[in-house]
């Protein structure tokens, strides 16, 4: 089995924060800045792709998730109001082995639907796709539509499309874990909403071996818990028990409703990554967790794709999370906001980041400092009396 595909390059051009981007992607990316910074919005143009390419989603559907063309569209794009990503997808060995470019705007004021300008799809650098073309100039509805999305269309490149349909983004928000009625009608929710689902729609031998290996790593952050199963109630609803040491000897149980938020953190990070296929898009996983097992979540990154070869990107603000020596600069961006759109930068094009790693600092202690909002300290002032 070869090397899987990954993103090996992206580029955007007004894309939320970003008025242009273009940065060559490793196979771990930890995304830093300050907040507002637009380490989602980084994220959020992966994750655009993806939905492209969903079952019942499409250009359309992903654009009117994201709020229109203006919502999406960077506040610092003044004139230019294309707006464009592009990847290159591939591995270490065949880096560019496929290229896509999609750009679009809002047609007008009173049609607010997205119309594409460029859908380009190169393979070994040799472009087999360049829209529009003389069929899209007869019918401009075409351009409404993105041949990726379309199966009838994406014969040649299916590759692309399906590989996006891999991506896999999480950031689970633990009351959504405990109250899911919030999320009814959601599928693959990223926010956890509909996370013991997702559980239940493997198979039960899969899930059993999947909960028994998360239970064990469990235990190193939550020693008493003993026992991990999922259940469902007379409804059919899926829960999760965990059984705890208690100072009766049988034990005590508890379902999701009394897990703690950086138990439900940890569970949801651990099942994403048991799926050995497809980049997975990580926000802040250092919440709610304790700094003695963040330190440790890039060796686990590691070892997945030591076994997999898994793309994973992850944005935090979390030294601990950084700590890890194994974490080369050329991993690690660093997101500056500017009056023109945020500036993404390699930490490895720093030559004082450097400097400070060669002296025996830690790539977090070395980078974040760079991320510090300026008259960060005046926060204490919050509350005076004028």
């Amino acid at each position: 089995m070869g090397e899987p595909l990954r993103f090996t390059k992206i580029s955007l051009k007004n894309w939320k924060n970003f008025r242009e981007v273009n940065a060559a992607l490793p196979i771990r990316v930890f995304l830093v800045g300050p907040n507002a910074s637009g380490k989602s919005n980084f994220l959020d143009a992966l994750r655009f792709l993806r939905d492209v390419v969903a079952v019942g989603g499409g250009l359309q559907s992903a654009v009117h998730q994201r709020g229109g063309v203006s919502a999406i569209r960077c506040l610092a794009a003044r004139s230019q109001t294309e707006v464009h990503i592009g990847v290159h997808i591939g591995n270490t060995t065949h880096p560019n082995a496929w290229g896509y470019e999609l750009s679009f705007v809002q047609l007008n004021s009173q049609e607010k639907r997205p119309v594409i300008t460029r859908e380009r799809v190169l393979r070994d650098g040799e472009v087999i796709l360049d829209r529009p073309d003389s069929d899209d100039a007869e019918d401009r509805e075409r351009l409404t539509q993105t041949f990726l999305e379309q199966v009838n269309a994406n014969r040649r490149f299916r590759n692309i499309a399906e590989f996006l349909g891999t991506i896999n983004y999480l950031h689970i928000v633990p009351q959504l874990v405990r109250e899911p009625d919030r999320s009814v009608g959601r599928k693959n929710d990223p926010y956890g909403g509909d996370f013991l689902e997702q559980i239940a729609r493997t198979s039960e031998k899969f899930y059993t071996a999947q909960l028994k290996k998360i239970r064990d790593t469990l235990r190193i952050a939550v020693p008493q818990l003993k026992e991990l199963k999922l259940w469902r109630d007379a409804r059919g609803t899926p829960h999760l028990r965990g059984k705890y040491e208690h100072w009766r000897p049988q034990g005590a149980w508890q379902t999701e409703e009394q897990f703690s938020d950086g138990t439900l953190r940890l569970m949801g990070l651990l099942w994403a990554t048991s799926i050995d296929k497809g980049p997975l898009l990580l926000e802040e996983p250092e919440l709610s967790l304790n700094a003695g097992v963040v330190r440790y979540i890039p060796q686990m990154f590691a070892r997945i794709q030591g076994r997999s070869g898994r793309q994973i990107v992850v944005s935090t603000h979390s030294t601990d999370l950084l700590l890890d020596t194994g974490i080369g600069l050329d991993e690690v961006f660093i997101l500056t906001p500017s009056r023109e759109g945020t500036v993404v930068s390699p930490a490895a094009d720093s030559w004082e980041i450097k400097e400070l790693v060669d002296g025996g600092l830690s790539v977090g202690e070395a980078v974040l400092p760079h991320t510090r909002p300026e008259r960060a300290e005046q926060l204490y002032l919050f509350g005076d009396k004028e």
